[in-house]
């Protein structure tokens, strides 16, 4: 069985008076253990499509399943779950609280899943050794340089062992040196087991991933094998 699988799926927005196809039938199929690239450039329906894939919206017709699961018609709290319990995330901005130690940033997802605090601690040290900061558990976000941010950024997308991981531009506040140790991670992870999605507009970044799915018009352009 695919990880996630789009059958015709459609996306349309009213904007005012006007009606916007994001996307306009979509076929896509991603198996477990895959590391792909989403790539397009803005007004695609990339931003739409990974919309979608993360479970933070449903399609207007068509039919979305994550790891066997329907989503198409799932309430708001549906969703929430979906996004819990088989999703970690992965953002361009890091999205970590600043008053909190790497630790308790990586903890938060298992706070949310109910978690006891003791597996809690235990689980989110495994992940930040796992992305080698062991040493700065304890200090904060702002005592980090941006490189470690994404690297607690990623240790915190793996506490809940989710069977996908949504990683949308996570190189775009680094530099080149930085974010190519960041896409070494992922390279890693995928290795070790782990479902990626990498979202991006940069085609040199698109380009690390075995597989890449061009976006353009809400149509996707033949699926391509990099070299």
């Amino acid at each position: 069985m695919a990880l996630i699988e789009l059958s015709e799926v459609t996306k349309r927005y009213r904007v005012g008076q006007q009606e916007i196809d994001a996307l306009r039938g979509i076929n896509l199929t991603i198996e477990e253990g895959e590391y792909v690239s989403i790539i397009g450039p803005s007004g695609s329906g990339k931003s739409t499509l990974m919309h979608l894939l993360g479970c933070l919206d449903t399609p207007t017709s068509g039919s979305v399943k994550i790891d066997g699961a329907d989503i198409s018609n799932a309430s708001d709290d549906e969703l929430a779950d979906m996004r819990n319990q088989k999703i970690g995330f992965v953002f361009q901005s890091f999205n970590l609280l600043s008053k909190l130690t790497v630790l308790e940033n990586v903890e938060l997802p298992m706070m949310y899943a109910g978690i006891t605090s003791k597996v809690r601690k235990e689980r989110a040290k495994a992940a930040i050794e796992r992305v080698g900061l062991g040493d700065r558990i304890n200090n904060t976000p702002l005592q980090l340089s941006g490189g470690q941010m994404q690297r607690v950024a990623v240790a915190r997308s793996l506490v809940n062992n989710p069977r996908l991981i949504f990683a949308d531009e996570p190189t775009g506040n680094l530099d080149s040196t930085t974010g190519a140790n960041v896409l070494a991670l992922f390279k890693e992870l995928n290795q070790q087991g782990s479902t990626i999605i990498l979202v991006t507009h940069d085609s040199e970044i698109a380009a690390n991933t075995p597989r890449r799915i061009e976006i353009r018009d809400g149509l996707v352009v033949t699926p391509k094998k990099n070299s």
